[in-house]
């Protein structure tokens, strides 16, 4: 990602916004370039971007080869570094639906962030993997839609975490469901709703306009144990024991240890 600035060696406005731009550009290295370009000695490329008066910036989005954008930010180095974090936050992946596996997971997304959002849902033998993907689908297109909020979001199946469970109260009321849990204020938010993208979607703008009354956890939250990932297929249901060759015994020939009657 790149900001470019066209100027002119003679114009004031040019020469008021320098040390800016320079400071700017300094709080930004890393992250997203700053160029200037003497647009009166590059004519052609400052008119193939439609450049009319100085000083002119513009916005070159990451991969981008010739597409740009005006920029429409202030002028202080505080303004520019605020645009160009809005647009990396813009452009930015959305997070990762995380499965809880171990208390690392566990940690980088709900010890170490304000608020996490975890979800329990149905045994794979309930929804299969489409409806499991389904679920998790839903999940990501929120998770992209809140990525400037910095949440964790975690995901767990029925049962696999059953002292969590327990913890954030989850599971009396069935699966599939999310909570919003803030560890540092030992505080949980449960989502009474459907687990569909817009019932979900109502219920994290309560969270963030606060207008759900959080719960206060009343059993530590455990370190969790460590568990197998999902493999993205099917459930299997579990074999029975095979108990047909009992039919072959004689239990008349079975020995009866210490039997005795009494009269």
């Amino acid at each position: 990602m790149w900001l470019v600035e066209f100027y002119a060696p003679w114009c004031g406005h040019c020469k008021k916004l320098a040390p800016e731009w320079a400071s700017a550009a300094t709080t930004l290295k890393g992250k997203v370039k700053l160029g200037a370009v003497d647009a009166t000695q590059f004519q052609d490329l400052a008119g193939r971007y439609g450049v009319r008066g100085y000083p002119t910036i513009k916005y070159f989005p990451a991969g981008a080869k010739l597409d740009a954008e005006e920029y429409d930010g202030g002028r202080t180095a505080g303004d520019i570094v605020a645009w160009a974090e809005a647009k990396l936050e813009e452009f930015a992946e959305p997070p990762e639906i995380r499965e809880l596996l171990n208390e690392e997971v566990f940690a980088e997304e709900c010890r170490e962030k304000s608020i996490c959002l975890i979800s329990i849902l149905p045994d794979i033998l309930d929804t299969g993997a489409e409806g499991r993907n389904k679920y998790l689908n839903t999940l990501k297109e929120l998770g992209d839609k809140y990525k400037k909020r910095k949440w964790g979001w975690a995901w767990s199946f029925a049962g696999e975490q059953d002292k969590l469970e327990a913890a954030i109260e989850v599971g009396g009321a069935g699966y599939p469901a999310i909570v919003a849990l803030n560890i540092k204020k030992n505080a949980v938010l449960h989502h009474r709703g459907g687990f569909s993208k817009d019932s979900i979607n109502e219920f994290l703008q309560y969270v963030i306009a606060g207008r759900i009354a959080p719960s206060v956890l009343r059993k530590d939250v455990p370190k969790l144990r460590k568990a197998t990932p999902w493999d993205g297929k099917d459930g299997q249901m579990p074999e029975e024991e095979d108990y047909s060759d009992l039919d072959d015994i004689d239990l008349d020939e079975v020995p009866v240890e210490n039997a005795h009657s009494e009269l």
